[in-house]
């Protein structure tokens, strides 16, 4: 919106630094911080008052969480609600990219906030049927993975880019789409299933986002595209103002997520950001990156997959509980140490992730 600030600039005052994507995105990070600030306490003390017992406990969870009863939930409210005031405010409202971004998470984000209502009004940790969340996610994921394709170039569309190779497109055809919705439906399933302890899928979300940001600010700039052997996707560079928002918006929700949480993310949280990672992915065709630079939401997902096939096929466990920060749980790990420990996982694979821009 403060974009079109710039019609009022001769090119040589104030208003000429609405331009600059890295000036809105500076100001899209502050803004969705002091939304987080201001709206946090409010915002906990009326879930609180809604909630009366807060998420309900899973009974056959580590010990240690029973500790947390009565702790609302729903707290993703305010940093989607940051992400949408930040993004809105500091974005270009013309780019197809950033309105792609938005939906996702925003619709991902409704999907959990009944998931998260369900519970919390039938004091159970059944919530949505599991199949209904999964077709209602895959309806969103083809919409947005379709959108995707005619924002790109159409020597791009229906493509597949790899990393580490130089402009190497493999054409997936129809398979594009059904892929695409894979990536996002995966990625917000996984960081759901990794939004198990105080702050450990918020700052991993923020450390992603703001690799894909810097990934979609590279690939939506064809100096750098040229310099770096990437695939050039115009419109692209708009995403950093969004992942901007993330980052503060995550900020802001972590100062009262802190252990001992004052509030939990929930589903409401989980769903939209892991939603919002798999969108930006698929719109810079960095679709196997995020395999990467979320390589923490992977394994947590791959640890139940493997949890539950080898429970089914043997009557016997892998790990002593899933996801697998529980497994580390039962091993005797402290609940910071392996918030801590994750948190240092995350950012090793994030730069790992960036080095594949140069790596070619």
């Amino acid at each position: 919106m403060l974009y079109w600030l710039t019609e009022l600039s001769d090119g040589g005052d104030i208003f000429n630094l609405f331009r600059y994507i890295t000036f809105r995105a500076g100001g899209a990070f502050l803004t969705a911080l002091l939304f987080g600030f201001l709206f946090g306490r409010p915002l906990i003390d009326v879930l609180r008052r809604k909630q009366g017992k807060g998420q309900p406990i899973r009974d056959d969870g580590p010990e240690g969480h029973f500790v947390k009863a009565g702790t609302p939930t729903m707290g993703g409210l305010l940093i989607v609600g940051a992400l949408m005031t930040s993004t809105l405010l500091w974005a270009r409202l013309d780019n197809g990219f950033v309105w792609l971004v938005l939906f996702v998470t925003l619709a991902y984000g409704l999907i959990g906030f009944a998931d998260d209502y369900a519970k919390v009004s039938k004091q159970n940790t059944d919530g949505v049927s599991g199949k209904i969340r999964l077709l209602l996610g895959f309806v969103i994921a083809a919409i947005a993975a379709w959108w995707a394709t005619f924002l790109q170039p159409e020597a791009m569309q229906m493509h597949l880019a790899l990393p580490f190779f130089k402009d190497v497109l493999l054409n997936l055809s129809f398979f594009f789409v059904p892929f695409a919705m894979i990536v996002i439906v995966g990625a917000a399933n996984a960081v759901n299933l990794t939004d198990g302890l105080d702050g450990l899928a918020i700052m991993p979300v923020m450390i992603a986002a703001g690799t894909l940001g810097i990934i979609a600010y590279a690939v939506g700039r064809v100096d750098f595209t040229e310099y770096l052997d990437l695939h050039y996707v115009p419109g692209t560079g708009e995403i950093l103002i969004f992942t901007a928002g993330i980052a503060g918006g995550g900020l802001g929700f972590l100062w009262y997520n802190a252990p001992p949480a004052a509030v939990f993310m929930g589903d409401t949280g989980s769903l939209a950001l892991g939603g919002a990672l798999g969108a930006i992915a698929v719109a810079t065709k960095h679709e196997l990156v995020l395999g990467i630079v979320g390589g923490l939401f992977v394994v947590e997902a791959l640890s139940v997959i493997i949890q539950v096939l080898y429970f089914k096929r043997t009557g016997k466990r892998v790990f002593l509980m899933a996801p697998i920060h529980h497994h580390y749980e039962k091993k005797g790990w402290s609940e910071p140490q392996i918030v801590i420990r994750f948190w240092i996982v995350s950012l090793i694979l994030a730069m790992i992730g960036l080095a594949t821009l140069k790596i070619r």
